[in-house]
Formats: structure tokens, C-alpha cells, sequence
């Protein structure tokens, strides 16, 4: 089970997030990706292995091709993580308006 922790590392690669956001588009075989990136065929193809093993895209068989898409159940615990971060942000942020004077109280 890919942890979260494995959704970032494979996230720090620009090249990586570039796939993802390829692949999020629509749905795209590794030949097509390549087409649009300035790195080969191979090294796409393993930079969807590594997405994939952090469960970041899905794939599936058609014909001789796997075509990749962004898998949104993988990419869910990074938005919550995320979200509680900004959550927090903001919930300092009140606080210390709050205490400024004349901030809401």
C-alpha cells in the first residue's frame, strides 16, 4: 500500500508532476506522454512505474498499449494532508488577527 510519504517523493520530480498533470488531462499511452516531453520514451516509462507504485496513476491494457490517467483515489490523501495544512494556516492566521488591536474578536 503506497504511503503518503511516497506521494511526495515521487511529486519532487518536475518531470514526474508534468506526467501526472499529461496523464490527469486524459488518459494517454507512455508513447504519447513521450511525444510531449523532452525525455525518452524509456524514461517515461519509468517515471509512470514510480507514480504508479505511489499510487498516483492507474493503468490498463488496450491491445499491445497501456494507457496511464491520474487515479483520484491515490491523489486523495495528499489533498487531505494538504488541505489540513491550509486549514491550520488559516486557523493561526484568525488567531493572531483576533489578538491584534482593533481584529476581530
Amino acid at each position: 500500500m503506497p504511503t503518503l510519504a511516497d506521494g511526495f517523493a515521487a511529486l519532487a520530480d518536475p518531470t514526474r508532476r508534468r506526467v501526472l498533470e499529461l496523464v490527469r488531462e486524459r488518459p494517454r499511452p507512455v508513447g504519447e506522454v513521450a511525444a510531449l516531453l523532452p525525455v525518452s520514451r524509456p524514461a517515461v516509462s519509468q517515471h509512470l512505474r514510480v507514480l504508479r507504485e505511489a499510487g498516483l496513476v492507474g493503468e490498463h491494457r488496450e491491445g499491445t498499449r497501456r494507457i496511464y490517467r491520474a487515479d483520484p483515489d491515490g491523489l486523495l490523501p495528499l489533498r487531505h494532508y494538504l488541505d489540513t495544512l491550509w486549514t491550520d494556516v488559516l486557523d493561526a492566521f484568525a488567531e493572531a488577527a483576533s489578538r491584534e488591536p482593533g481584529g476581530a474578536q
